[in-house]
């Protein structure tokens, strides 16, 4: 009986299902599973416990990390890869050996002659593709594939230079040989694949040490001899075009690079330390970076304000919070939505984070007199629908804005202020003039970020005394239409804590979440405006509002298991 049959007879399958995964194969090549897979009739794991039980082979889920690089160097990674089996342990002088097409005859005899020439036995198991691609993974091991390009590095020195002191210019003729240049290259492609958002590269008294920034937090990934640390500097430097001998003041670039068959940038900056240049390269991978408004968090009320502003010809749009709390991810993905073709959108950022199609983007050059308020005023004479300013900084660039806002074009920016209640006051110390506030703020957005639980190990537990009445008290606050839409009527609740597994590397986190607060602009706050636009006050007609703070946003998204209160209570408890 053939797997399709076996699939329909077992009812996992049905026969129309079946007959369109049969036309499918026939027109494409592919085989059954893949074909399945591709279609998402039937999820891998059902499939597969199915092929199991078909060709009676046990079912193995392999923990990558688990897998002995002794072991998997008895299959050559390309024929791991072609014929989709790896190995991945050893009993009693036994390999195991994963397949996810044990049934094919051309991988049995491939894997017999591997076993020939190196002189093992075998058993064999089945494991799913999405195990696989996983487990293949581990042949590029970020320590295995740099320390391979250094051994390479270290012998070509030795023969060229007998062992002198690095120099920086022997650093730049190192720079363009295949080592150092593959060293930089495994750093960039791990850094994507583990999802980090920033590289950071120091010398230390002495080592080299690299560091990625993995849901907000540094982990040491690497340590390199002290000597490599001018030639990865330089290699850095030739990529973002940056100014190879000079090391004594910081410098700015970007390149960008292709990795996985997509277009990720690097933002790059140098900063002179009294141990050598420290080099830190922000990772801006748009597939990561641009999302739809509704994938960024936002509980039920904030997400019908901000809809109702986009929607608006005019106004002022401000996002706040510090440095690194994913403000610009927010406006990207709001003017992302906003991209249309009989809109002209101009932006002013430093630097630009995202490339967007169809939208004019410039970024400042303060050394050059290219300012956000010069670009502003330039920008007013490029017939603009709407305008993303980066950050307003100063009175000019604020008065700017208000300007704009004012004269019919739809504005976004960022401030720094701690939260909402915070905006209207900042703005009037930048000068701006209280009664052009109603007309031109449409709306403000605080945000911070939280580290998100990973879904395969969090615990469910009841939360204690004191925990129970930080939680009561926000949730008491709230208003009656936030408790039932996030459910909360109910006194009787759990909270979720970290507890940490393989497939987060038992940090119990894995990715980040905003909490988020928004206040619009309404006739009592105009009123507030106009009398006594103190924080207090603005805090009271917030709450008149329905607001739901970052506090309490963070609570909610804690209750479901999204993250935790201590994650919430770090980031967004009131000072």
């Amino acid at each position: 009986m053939d797997f399709l049959n076996f699939l329909i007879q077992k009812k996992i399958l049905d026969k129309e299902k079946a007959e369109i995964v049969k036309q499918e194969m026939f027109a494409s090549g592919k085989k059954i599973e893949e074909v399945i897979l591709a279609k998402e009739l039937v999820k891998e794991n059902v499939l597969f416990r199915a092929k199991s039980e078909m060709l009676k082979i046990p079912l193995r889920e392999v923990i990558p990390e688990e897998v002995p690089l002794k072991v998997l160097e008895l299959v050559p990674e390309e024929s791991a890869k072609y014929y989709k089996m790896i190995p991945f342990a050893e009993q009693n002088k036994t390999i195991n050996i994963g397949m996810v097409y044990p049934e094919e005859l051309k991988t049995q005899e491939v894997l017999k002659f591997l076993a020939r020439q190196g002189n093992f036995t075998y058993s064999i198991f089945l494991i799913t593709p999405g195990n696989f691609s996983n487990v293949l993974k581990q042949y590029k091991t970020l320590k295995r594939e740099v320390g391979t390009a250094l051994e390479k590095l270290e012998s070509e020195q030795e023969q060229k230079i007998g062992g002198a002191k690095m120099t920086i210019d022997r650093a730049e003729s190192m720079v363009e040989e295949a080592p150092v240049s593959k060293m930089v290259a495994v750093m960039l492609r791990h850094a994507v694949d583990g999802n980090a958002s920033d590289i950071h590269i120091e010398p230390t008294k002495e080592k080299l040490r690299v560091r990625f920034r993995l849901d907000g937090v540094l982990h040491s990934s690497l340590f390199l001899p002290l000597k490599t640390h001018p030639a990865v500097v330089a290699r850095v430097k030739i990529l973002a075009k940056l100014k190879i001998d000079e090391s004594r003041i910081p410098q700015d670039g970007r390149f960008s690079t292709n990795i996985n068959d997509t277009d990720i940038d690097f933002r790059v900056s140098t900063f002179p330390t009294t141990l050598g240049e420290k080099v830190v390269l922000r990772v801006l991978d748009p597939s990561q970076g641009l999302k739809d408004i509704k994938n960024l968090g936002f509980n039920f009320r904030d997400i019908s304000i901000i809809e109702k502003t986009i929607q608006k010809p005019y106004g002022l749009f401000l996002a706040t919070g510090p440095t690194g709390s994913g403000k610009s991810t927010t406006l990207y993905t709001i003017l992302q939505r906003l991209n249309q073709e009989g809109r002209n959108i101009v932006t002013l950022e430093d630097p630009v984070e995202y490339f967007i199609e169809g939208v004019n983007q410039s970024q400042i050059k303060p050394a050059i007199g290219y300012t956000f308020a010069q670009g502003l005023r330039h920008i007013l004479r490029q017939d603009p629908d709407i305008i993303m300013v980066g950050e307003i900084r100063d009175e000019e660039t604020a008065a700017l804005a208000i300007h704009a806002a004012l004269t019919g074009h739809f504005v976004l920016s960022t401030l720094h202020t701690n939260n909402v209640f915070g905006v209207i006051p900042r703005l009037i110390d930048l000068g701006v003039s209280p009664f052009l506030l109603p007309a031109s703020l449409s709306m403000v957005l605080s945000q911070r970020l939280v580290r998100k639980l990973c879904p395969f190990c969090k615990k469910k537990v009841r939360p204690g005394i004191k925990m129970k009445q930080i939680i009561q008290k926000e949730i008491s606050l709230l208003s009656l239409s936030a408790k039932k839409e996030n459910k909360l009527l109910s006194t009787d609740f759990y909270i979720w804590e970290a507890d940490g597994c393989k497939k987060c590397k038992n940090s119990g986190f894995s990715g980040r979440r905003a909490v988020f607060e928004t206040l619009e602009m309404t006739k009592s706050l105009s009123e507030i405006i106009l009398g006594e636009p103190s924080e207090q006050r603005i805090k009271t007609e917030a709450r008149r509002q329905g607001i739901i703070t970052m506090k309490q946003d963070g609570i909610i998204k804690a209750l479901q298991g999204v993250t935790t209160i201590e994650e919430v209570l770090r980031v967004a408890e009131e000072k």
